[in-house]
Parts: C-alpha cells; structure tokens; sequence
C-alpha cells in the first residue's frame, strides 16, 4: 500500500511526458509491430491459426483487488433505507426467518450437554460457565449464517437478541436483583463481542490461534490441561465443518441444527467419506 503514491506519481510523470512529446516508446511501439505482422500473416494466409488478440495494460492489482463472492444486488432505496438502520425487502418473510431464527437459538440451548461440558472442560456450574458454553454454539451458528446474504445477517440479530432476552429470563428466575443483573448483562455484553472477535480470528487462521480464544474466552484463563484444548479445539473444528454442510435454504426456514457429540471416537467421520465396505459376493 506504501508504494502505490510513489507509482501512481511515475506513471502520471511518464504519460504527461509522453502527450508533451507525441512520442511512444520503445517496447509500445515493439507491441504495435508485432500485432501488425501478426494481422498481414494472418490475411496473407488464410490457413493459419489466427493471433490472439494482445491485451495490454499498465494496471496494477493486488489480493484484494481479486474477484471475491459477490453479495445480492439492491436497488438504492433499500440501500437507503438499511443505511437509516432499517431492513428492506428480503427473499424470505421476515416473521418465518424471526421464528427459525428463535429455533437455532433454541438448538444451541436444548441441544447441547452442558453438564458434559462442565466436566470436560472443568468448569463450575455457574450461570457464566453456561453462558460460555452458549455463546460458543451462538457463534458457530452466526458463522454459518452470515454466509446466506441479507437474510442471514437479518437471522442472526434475532438469533443474539434471543439469547440475551434468555439470559436476562435466566438471572430473573436465579432472583439476582436488578442492579446486579445490570452489571452481570453488561460484562456479558463486552464478553460476548470481544469472544466472537477472538473466535472469527481462531477459525481463520490455525489451531494455534484457535486453542488462545478458547482459553481466554472459553476456560476463562484458567486451563493448564493442553488436552483440554486440543479436544475444544477438535470440537469447534468438526462443527463448523458440519454445520457449513447443511443447506443453507433449510437453515433460513426452519433452523434446525443438530449437534456432533463433545467426544466421538472417529472424530475424522466428516472429513472423510466413508467407504462402502462389501462382502465376499460384493454387494
């Protein structure tokens, strides 16, 4: 990024150089000669194979200027009314998306072993070791759905709305006053974001990375089993291969997802097809 002025400056140097003098240079003007006799050969011989047109240009491109997945076209009225912080129009109804996205939310609550958890990973049995769990399970299916476009960045607001209303309902239930519940919501809220940094940053780059989110945001500092790790690391690897395999469409409308156990004994099944086995007559 540092040489781009530096180059931009250059080139605007040379061709304000070149409209000055009216002159081409030498490795131009050898394109010219080349596509020219490349032209005569071709009209003077018929049989032969015609050149392919020469294509040059003086831009330059780095990875970010590389064709990457494009989102959903919208008109400038929806983009005008997402800007003043409102949802234009989408592909499915938004009360069906609100409901699955309550569903999902209720897969990532119902769905999983929490006392398993606790053991594994030994963590206490407090409503902040619950909720370490959950966000876990949240994220991964945040991660999933901000791959379906609109629709899904508009699930997944729902999808973590829902499970703050659950964790207000929770400390209710559990008869923690308000005060404290106002502060335990707010160091929630900063664990929550500060996780999902943490978490986007593991799952894109190595294990390495991955096993420090979960010892900061998962075991909370406090883990000095490496085992530990390397199991919750294998964990979040093969869901977020499983659940990335699931329709996306299926998702946005009903929401249901289902679980890999914490521990399997082949942990590689969905990393690898499994290979038909026959008997002696083969079928």
């Amino acid at each position: 990024m540092y040489r781009r002025p530096l180059q931009s400056a250059v080139r605007s140097a040379i061709h304000a150089t070149r409209a000055a003098r009216g002159q081409v240079s030498d490795q131009e003007a050898g394109f010219i000669r080349a596509l020219a006799a490349c032209q005569l050969a071709t009209a003077s011989s018929p049989s032969l194979t015609p050149c392919r047109t020469m294509h040059i240009s003086t831009q330059l491109r780095n990875v970010k200027e590389t064709q990457q997945h494009t989102e959903e076209e919208v008109g400038a009225f929806t983009k005008l009314i997402e800007a003043m912080g409102f949802t234009g129009p989408l592909k499915y109804n938004k009360w069906k998306i609100k409901i699955a996205a309550l569903r999902m939310y209720t897969c990532c609550v119902e769905r999983i072993n929490y006392d398993e958890f606790f053991e594994k990973c030994t963590l206490p049995d407090t409503l902040n070791s619950w909720f370490l769990v959950a966000q876990l399970h949240v994220w991964m299916c945040l991660v999933r759905m901000r791959q379906e476009g609109r629709e899904g960045k508009y699930m997944c607001r729902y999808i973590v709305h829902s499970m703050w209303e659950d964790v207000e309902q929770r400390s209710k239930i559990m008869g923690i006053d308000a005060t404290h519940r106002k502060e335990g919501m707010k160091a929630m809220t900063e664990t929550f974001y500060a996780a999902i940094f943490g978490y986007d940053e593991g799952i894109l780059a190595d294990d390495t990375v991955l096993a420090a989110a979960l010892w900061r945001n998962l075991f909370n500092y406090q883990c000095d089993d490496p085992k530990q790790l390397e199991d919750m690391v294998e964990y979040v690897r093969k869901q977020m291969q499983y659940i990335d395999a699931l329709d996306g469409e299926d998702l946005m409308l009903t929401g249901e997802v289902k679980w890999r156990p914490l521990v399997e004994e082949n942990a590689q099944s969905i990393l690898k097809v499994a290979t038909p086995t026959y008997n002696d007559t083969g079928l």
